[in-house]
């Protein structure tokens, strides 16, 4: 998977290429799925869920720029392996899940690998609001597609901190958005994905 989904490809990270060969996928989805844990497509997982294919995990961990020591917020847990890359590189990540079914399978297997209390601290809630008494952060990672960029996330942003998402309805794209000097904020788009929808209380715009 490593060579070639991510290394053959655009992922030079060499941090971010061994947290992916580290962290077993096939713990992260269904039984009945698991001889495909490590294609490159994504996966369904409970609750009409997914768990992104290798290349958009690894795409949007290198695009967050992680260090040890980051504090990370993850807005949609799933399954739980985005979380665990994130952890395997040293950051502490707070990752809130609407649904509860999955957080607690997620909470479970992260557990089980290591990645438990003061590694990935977990909730159940709506991501529309982030986790405000853990900002700020050093970087966000969305792994569902709101309609625009929540407007809480971007505040619980620290200055220079990365807020990587999925953007859009029907054509989604995949965004950095950089909350530079004064709260101001810098967007860049970066390729076309396709994620499932983010619910809960959307604010008005």
């Amino acid at each position: 998977m490593v060579q070639e989904q991510l290394a053959s490809r655009d992922i030079s990270d060499a941090r971010v290429l061994a947290a992916m060969a580290v962290v077993p996928r096939h713990r992260f989805v269904p039984e009945a799925m698991r001889a495909h844990a490590y294609s490159d497509s994504p996966l369904p997982i409970a609750c009409d869920q997914t768990i992104s294919q290798p290349y958009v995990v690894a795409a949007m961990t290198q695009l967050a720029r992680v260090q040890p020591g980051s504090r990370v917020l993850e807005v949609g847990t799933g399954s739980g392996y985005q979380a665990a890359v994130l952890a395997e590189l040293g950051a502490e990540v707070w990752s809130i899940e609407i649904h509860a079914e999955l957080s607690a399978v997620a909470e479970e297997v992260l557990r089980d690998l290591g990645y438990g209390e003061g590694r990935v601290h977990l909730r159940v809630g709506d991501g529309w609001a982030g986790w405000p008494e853990a900002a700020p952060f050093d970087a966000i990672v969305v792994t569902a597609a709101p309609p625009f960029v929540p407007p809480a996330l971007v505040a619980q942003l620290r200055d220079g901190g990365r807020l990587v998402i999925p953007v859009g309805v029907a054509d989604q794209e995949l965004r950095v958005v950089t909350r530079v000097h004064d709260g101001q904020v810098r967007e860049e788009s970066v390729f076309p994905v396709r994620f499932v929808p983010m619910t809960g209380g959307a604010p008005r715009r």
